[in-house]
This record gives structure tokens, sequence and C-alpha cells, in this order.
């Protein structure tokens, strides 16, 4: 999330929806990979990111922001590397 602080990301819903439907999106990717290849890449909590797109898309009452903040900012980021 270059250019997003933490200020601008709780205080723009915009913003939140924007990255809340990219993880989204990666959650329903990663569950679409073969199981090969996710085995082949095991050190990736590849579980972890599908459950956060089943929190995102059926929690009807509000999303946990400050887990989607550390989700983008942090979890990724380590994943990228």
């Amino acid at each position: 999330m270059q250019n997003i602080d933490e200020e601008a990301f709780f205080s723009n819903s915009l913003i939140q929806d924007g990255v809340i439907r990219q993880l989204e999106i990666i959650g329903e990717a990663v569950k679409n990979l073969s199981s090969a290849f996710r085995k082949e890449h095991s050190y990736i909590p590849w579980k972890d990111m599908a459950g956060m797109r089943d929190k995102l898309i059926h929690h009807y009452f509000g999303v946990d922001l400050q887990a989607v903040w550390t989700t983008a900012t942090e979890d990724i980021p380590k994943i990228r590397e």
C-alpha cells in the first residue's frame, strides 16, 4: 500500500473498500491454485489467505478494519519477500 498511511486508510472508506476487494480477489485466486503448486510453495499461508477472503465475504455486520490493515501492511509484504 504505497503512499497510504494508517490515518488515510482508517478515514477513507473508498480506500478501505479497495483494499478489502483486493484481499477478496487474492483469497479467491488462492482457492483456484492447484494443490501441487500450493505444496511446492508450502511456506506461504494459503489457508490463511483463503480464510481472510471468507471472513471478508461473509462478515455481514462489519469488517475488522484493523485486521485488514495488518494484513495489507504486514502480512502481504512478508509473503512477497
